[in-house]
């Protein structure tokens, strides 16, 4: 095998494929990147046995051939090159040479028959969307998912495909988004799969403008198919909680409140917060709005008063900082509501004005505040 490549190119990809080679596995091969040369491109693929990615370059392919390349030691040579020109050549002993022209590096490549083949998706159903509506389901809820490995339903994201509408839900057990649209009808599939989290925040990078995105949707598996790219993922195969039916249809206190006024004066007082719990108390009344904290550990204290309109009896009730501050930041209008019914229920929280064609509601759960 023998091919040339300009270095930017052959880095960038190197560099998109690191957010799917595993850095530490029980499987050594999975530290590889699979390349192999036809023709004027290149593709070069990474696995982590979950998501699969390949990533198509224009090279000129002297020798067509496939090599299994130690991806971290390609990675770090081609950022360290300067600009220009690469050629490798791949002899039958594995042998990876590496040219240019102030230089030359060999290494060892792998056994390309255990590298992972790609999956079988059977049973494939399409979806298409516009890159700007996805793009915009994943910003508003892969953050809310969650990185406990003990509960994998949590993730990922929900994705709904109804005859009239959609729906995309992301819940850590603490917080849960829910997005829905109404403007994506016409579609002949409808059913529901959970998509890994790391998946949807690898394809983000790949959304843009209004061009058209399709993803096609098999028993097991979801791909995404584009000129430079295709990315497949194995759908979580776990039942989501029924997240309808923790939405409080009571609560009944309600604030209003400036998101930019909010989310300012959250981030100065938690400043002080504790560092493990990032506890602050909403102490709320006709008077107004008034956000505290204190940390016995550092013996330091915040407060601040924010301007807003509250109806119902005075409450306090706590939140972790981070999730309460995330939550609104996610909101587009500038005012922001929230419903409350005691210290230990679930608040709601949606935007004064929802976007055309979409519905967002975000849930956020209180923890105790201390004595």
């Amino acid at each position: 095998m023998k091919f040339s490549s300009k270095q930017t190119d052959l880095q960038q990809a190197l560099q998109q494929l690191s957010k799917v080679t595993p850095t530490r596995s029980t499987l050594p091969i999975l530290g590889s990147v699979l390349i192999s040369g036809e023709g004027d491109k290149l593709s070069l693929r990474a696995t982590d046995l979950e998501i699969s990615q390949v990533i198509f370059i224009p090279a000129n392919v002297k020798s067509e051939g496939i090599v299994a390349v130690q991806h971290r030691t390609l990675l770090d040579i081609t950022s360290e090159m300067p600009e220009g020109d690469i050629e490798v050549i791949v002899d039958d002993d594995r042998k990876v040479q590496i040219e240019t022209s102030f230089g030359s590096y060999s290494i060892m490549g792998k056994p390309v028959e255990e590298f992972p083949s790609l999956p079988d998706v059977d049973n494939i159903q399409s979806i298409k969307m516009p890159a700007s509506i996805l793009k915009r389901i994943i910003d508003k809820t892969a953050y809310a998912t969650s990185r406990d490995e003990l509960k994998p339903s949590l993730m990922g994201v929900l994705f709904q495909f109804h005859e009239d509408s959609f729906k995309a839900v992301a819940t850590d057990g603490h917080r849960l988004v829910k997005h829905m649209r109404t403007d994506m009808k016409g579609s002949s599939y409808q059913g529901d799969n959970i998509l890994p989290v790391k998946f949807l925040n690898i394809l983000q990078n790949y959304l843009h403008g209004e061009d058209e995105i399709t993803l096609k949707i098999g028993e097991n598996h979801v791909v995404m198919e584009g000129e430079e790219v295709v990315l497949y993922t194995r759908i979580i195969d776990e039942r989501f909680p029924d997240y309808d039916s923790v939405f409080p249809k009571d609560n009944d206190k309600s604030l209003q409140v400036g998101r930019d006024e909010f989310v300012a004066a959250v981030r100065r007082v938690s400043i002080f917060s504790n560092k493990t719990t990032h506890q602050i108390a909403l102490r709320l009344s006709t008077d107004g709005l008034e956000i505290t904290t204190e940390d016995v550990e550092t013996v330091s204290t915040a407060r601040e008063e924010v301007a807003c309109e509250y109806k119902g009896d005075p409450l306090t009730v706590g939140y972790n900082s981070n999730y309460r501050r995330d939550l609104v930041t996610h909101v587009d209008s500038s005012t922001v509501l929230m419903e409350f019914r005691t210290p230990v229920s679930a608040a709601v929280i949606y935007p004064q004005e929802q976007q055309q064609n979409e519905e967002l509601s975000m849930l956020l759960m209180p923890i105790r505040l201390n004595d």
